[in-house]
């Protein structure tokens, strides 16, 4: 894979990471499912963006019901 692709494909999911913050500070907590059909973007690279946030310590997963659920971490 060349640099080049490699840096749109970071930048794309830095992108989405921002998409997704936005996105759990309005509509918190939600499953990753309910997350990746709500987000306009491919679901690997939702799912990349909530990896991003969560090794940034932005979210947290919480045991719902049946799944579990995402939210922002409360400072």
């Amino acid at each position: 894979m060349s640099a080049e692709i490699e840096s749109h494909q970071v930048e794309s999911i830095g992108v989405v990471a921002g998409i997704v913050w936005q996105y759990l500070s309005e509509h918190e907590p939600v499953t990753l499912s309910k997350l990746s059909r709500e987000i306009e973007a491919p679901r690997d690279l939702v799912m990349q963006a909530v990896g991003w946030l969560g090794r940034e310590g932005k979210i947290e997963f919480h045991q719902g019901s049946r799944s579990k659920l995402i939210s922002l971490v409360n400072d």
